[in-house]
């Protein structure tokens, strides 16, 4: 079933051949380290606040394209928990940024059934921004498209400490035993819980770090980086990224199927 919305210019259903994505190998989840913004502003002569209100429209871009190829969960780095270390312009600026983003949006989000998501120290957050985020998750809650996750006063090894702390809460009061503490207990203790681990993690601007990221869930991630400002990262980007992923043999710590004398040799 094919739609085109006027106002996103974006088809569902389009045969993803033309886009020389294989819709039988699509991540199903999607996490991008959206860096670049203030040197995409430095390079213009422009204040950082200015790359960050153009990285907003690569946000809603790569929002659409996401949905237009069948992605399931997007998950975005929007503000660290070492963000605040930033100057108080610049961080009253980019708290500001949620609200006016789903203000102008959250009607063809919803429309288009994404589901709004939250993952974040929200203890930490202005009022109007937490107002924002909660009442478009509160609308989109019933949504059953793609999952729209922002990653908002994220850290990852905050979060790991929190669900530490989750657990030996449990343990202590006796409903778990600290022989049964496993992988899957560690995962639902997590933010993310519900979700599945991203299969390709996209990090723009050039640098190669994760930057406490989701620590955990990209154990076994494709990661992909690029030397593209984030408000420069357009759909075509997002589709090489898919297409490079494609491209890999994920073996989760396996090997490939080789010729036995190639087996034995070790190599």
């Amino acid at each position: 079933m094919g739609w085109m919305n006027p106002r996103w210019g974006m088809r569902k259903g389009q045969p993803l051949s033309s886009l020389h994505v294989n819709p039988g190998n699509l991540p199903r989840h999607v996490a991008i380290i959206m860096d670049g913004n203030g040197r995409w502003a430095h390079r213009r002569g422009l204040p950082r606040v200015a790359g960050h209100r153009a990285g907003m429209k690569a946000v809603k871009e790569v929002t659409r394209a996401a949905d237009e190829i069948g992605i399931q969960v997007l998950t975005l780095y929007a503000f660290s928990t070492e963000n605040w270390k930033r100057p108080r312009e610049e961080v009253d600026y980019l708290m500001r940024l949620p609200q006016e983003f789903l203000d102008r949006e959250l009607q063809e989000l919803d429309e288009h059934g994404v589901r709004v998501r939250l993952i974040g120290e929200t203890d930490g957050l202005p009022p109007h921004t937490l107002r924002a985020v909660e009442a478009a998750m509160g609308r989109t809650r019933n949504n059953t498209g793609l999952i729209l996750n922002f990653a908002l006063n994220y850290g990852a090894r905050a979060e790991l400490v929190n669900a530490v702390r989750s657990i030996a809460r449990r343990v202590k009061d006796g409903e778990l035993r600290p022989e049964d503490v496993d992988e899957a207990t560690i995962s639902a203790a997590l933010q993310t819980r519900g979700l599945p681990d991203p299969d390709l993690l996209i990090r723009t601007s050039g640098e190669l770090r994760i930057s406490n990221f989701l620590l955990w869930q990209i154990a076994y991630s494709e990661l992909w980086f690029t030397d593209v400002l984030w408000p420069d990262f357009t759909r075509e980007h997002l589709f090489e990224a898919v297409r490079a992923y494609q491209s890999r043999q994920r073996r989760f710590g396996g090997v490939d199927s080789l010729p036995p004398s190639d087996v034995h040799s070790g190599q």
